[in-house]
């Protein structure tokens, strides 16, 4: 996959874009309550936090990897000071793992957190397979365990709680191949973290959590709940899609959007994507200080004034579709090609729905209402053609 271009001015601040007198109001902040659970102390300017019982010290800036595809990138986050790296088994057909596991393999092991995630297909799988997917990932990565090992895209209870996935992740502990378990998820987030913590089983939570879904009262109780719990909880999709618009002529202030994240102590650490080297000097200043000035809180404010790209994950679009279609996976496949850039990850989840090209041409008009305001019809046209397009051409 090519690198994103990405340059300085890229980066310019929304806000400065703005109509001269716009009023907007100040982007609330996470209040930092209880701010002693997340353990948090500075080394050599660096801000760490404890994820939970886990005891793992990590700085609040980690680095998601699925979308890089040069090690020099992994060696440059490592050189900077990043500590913990975020893959999973299904990036990039297993070749992301194969990339971590080529440059860490002379790196002392104790000295890197290194997390993988299993997502069962959608069919399921038995106990012994996932346990087979984890040691084929395992050989990847060329190491005898993962720090953290989690049951990949939770979205309902009955999935992270199912029987022959939990005794799987039973078994992967108690052989020393995961020293902790967790789950992942995207949608349903509160209800799936809640469950969670009442399972006693989960030791780390990886949500997506970020400035679009400050008013989420139950996704802040269920954080705090997890967090007196002593569960390790670890943000991803903190820049909400990165882009507001599909054409890329409204940049996410991604510094600003990090900073909001870590703003909250319940979040221990996120895992913001990189792909080059300027995206890596960006975020690592967020771990050095994640406090807001009065320019990024309204950069983020004129953001939320914006349809975006990024879906909440609330789930309320589900079964308003006549046809029963996965809207969260298409919106989501969406946010992929247009914000990401990452449209080889786009086609493989929308292929995994086994839709036609066009799914929407049997209906009149689209009666589905989504709360952030999606023309869900126009964007599912958009994004399910993507599975005609020859995959060489996403690369």
């Amino acid at each position: 996959m090519a690198n994103s271009t990405f340059n300085r001015r890229n980066f310019l601040f929304l806000g400065a874009t703005a109509t001269l007198g716009m009023a907007t109001q100040a982007m609330p902040v996470p209040k930092e309550k209880k701010k002693k659970k997340s353990k948090e102390k500075k080394k050599k300017d660096i801000v760490y936090r404890t994820l939970g019982n886990t005891g793992i010290e990590v700085p609040i800036v980690s680095m998601g990897v699925m979308r890089a595809d040069n090690p020099n990138i992994l060696k440059a986050a490592y050189e900077i000071g990043i500590r913990h790296f975020d893959t999973a088994s299904g990036y990039q057909d297993g070749r992301n793992e194969e990339m971590v596991g080529q440059y860490f393999k002379d790196i002392p092991r104790d000295q890197v957190i290194i997390s993988t995630k299993i997502h069962p297909p959608k069919e399921g799988c038995s106990t012994e397979q996932f346990i087979e997917k984890l040691d084929q990932s395992l050989k990847r990565l060329q190491m005898g365990y993962v720090d953290i090992l989690y049951l990949h895209a939770g979205s309902d209870v009955a999935y992270i709680m199912d029987p022959r996935y939990t005794e799987a992740l039973k078994r992967a502990k108690a052989s020393g191949k995961a020293r902790f378990i967790g789950v992942s998820t995207h949608a349903n987030m509160a209800k799936v973290i809640n469950a969670a913590v009442d399972s006693k089983l989960y030791e780390v939570i990886l949500t997506s959590y970020n400035f679009t879904l400050k008013d989420d009262a139950d996704l802040q109780k269920a954080l705090q709940k997890a967090s007196d719990a002593g569960l390790g909880i670890v943000g991803m999709k903190s820049m909400a899609g990165g882009f507001l618009d599909k054409e890329k002529k409204k940049r996410v202030n991604c510094k600003a959007a990090l900073k909001w994240v870590l703003s909250n102590p319940l979040i221990h650490t996120a895992i913001p994507g990189l792909t080059n080297f300027e995206m890596l000097k960006e975020n690592w200043k967020v771990a050095q200080n994640h406090d807001l000035d009065e320019t990024e809180k309204c950069d983020l404010q004129l953001a939320m004034n914006e349809v975006g790209l990024y879906c909440r994950g609330c789930m309320s679009c589900s079964g308003q579709c006549p046809q029963n279609l996965p809207i969260p996976d298409l919106m989501r496949s969406y946010m992929y090609n247009y914000g990401y850039g990452y449209p080889a990850k786009a086609q493989t989840t929308v292929a995994k729905l086994n839709l036609s090209h066009n799914p929407c041409e049997e209906c009149p008009g689209c009666t589905v209402a989504c709360p952030s305001g999606f023309d869900v019809r126009e964007r599912i046209t958009d994004i399910a053609r993507i599975k005609m397009v020859p995959a060489n051409f996403l690369v």
